[in-house]
């Protein structure tokens, strides 16, 4: 396959995901509208949307990088624990200042605590961890672990022994949903999304070769431990806005990346990259629509992505036992 320009069957298959992603979200905005209703209905689905498409790209960003750096399909920014660190927050945030602080009311507070521990970790104590031995990108996948670990188990036992009613509030945080979204977070998160996409672009040459393996990326002139470093630092910020703004979807990033690659049959990741964000947005968005129009909108989009996601992820352990 050329690989120096994009084949006319990947540049349809670009065109028939973004097709299909405008349809899902037209669909989403525009059914059951009137005259009489459509100021009360864009107002709310519009923001809602937004929101779906700022997650739906900086998780496929996010997903799809990681697993350049890490060489594995497998292998998701979860690994990291950052979606643990976010559950921490909130529930200690709950268990120490109650249901009425500021820090659990307000939106912004709230959005600014979340973003900024994530992203302190990730451009300050993961690449700490990047020092020394050659295989110490696999120790960080460890301590991702190990740490994501532990945040949830502080967090289980906080959950233990509080009290019932803020369980249930802060349950609610546990799993991604797109019924109140804040249009100010929307702002924050539209600005950041965007300067790291811009940032990403550069580095797009770079992630190409390192899909070729650390030793092949050093021969060819690639600054590899930078660029590592540089992309946990863009990934933690990703996952940050991502689980900041509407909760956490553990398996959307195993299938839009694994999906996009599959598909595009591709290293180039200006190719993987949009293709990514299109599935995403169409498994957000479909799966929105499904919940409202056939499950009434009695549980959270997260729950049914995470269901498929989790089918798709045992099918590529299966396809890896097989072929290993």
């Amino acid at each position: 396959m050329n690989e120096k320009n994009p084949t006319k069957k990947q540049q349809h298959i670009l065109f028939i995901l973004g097709l299909i992603s405008f349809i899902l979200a037209g669909i989403f905005v525009f059914r059951g509208i009137t005259p009489s209703n459509y100021s009360y209905f864009l107002s709310r689905r519009i923001p809602r949307l937004l929101a779906m498409l700022l997650t739906g790209g900086g998780i496929a960003y996010a997903s799809v990088i990681f697993q350049t750096i890490t060489h594995n399909r497998i292998l998701t920014p979860s690994v990291m624990g950052l979606d643990s660190l976010y559950l921490f927050l909130q529930t200690v945030v709950l268990f120490l200042f109650g249901s009425t602080s500021s820090w659990f009311l307000d939106p912004r507070l709230n959005f600014l605590l979340s973003l900024g521990a994530m992203a302190f970790v990730s451009i300050v104590i993961f690449p700490s961890f990047l020092k020394g031995e050659r295989q110490n990108l696999f120790r960080l996948l460890l301590i991702g672990i190990l740490l994501g670990t532990f945040f949830q188990s502080l967090s289980s036992f906080m959950q233990m022994v509080m009290d019932p009613n803020e369980f249930s509030i802060v349950q609610n945080r546990m799993f991604a949903s797109f019924n109140s979204v804040n249009r100010e977070l929307l702002l924050i998160s539209s600005i950041l999304v965007a300067l790291l996409v811009l940032i990403v672009r550069r580095f797009h040459p770079s992630l190409d070769v390192m899909s070729l393996g650390r030793d092949n990326a050093v021969n060819l002139g690639v600054s590899y431990d930078y660029v590592v470093r540089s992309m946990l630092a863009i990934i933690g910020i990703f996952v940050a806005v991502s689980t900041a703004l509407i909760g956490p979807v553990t398996f959307l990033g195993i299938l839009v990346a694994n999906l996009a690659r599959e598909l595009m049959q591709s290293y180039k990741h200006h190719m993987i990259l949009p293709s990514a964000i299109f599935i995403s947005i169409i498994a957000l968005v479909g799966g929105q629509l499904f919940v409202e129009l056939v499950l009434g909108g009695g549980i959270p989009v997260s729950l049914v992505i995470n269901f498929v996601g989790g089918i798709y992820f045992i099918k590529i352990l299966l396809k890896e036992g097989r072929i290993s």
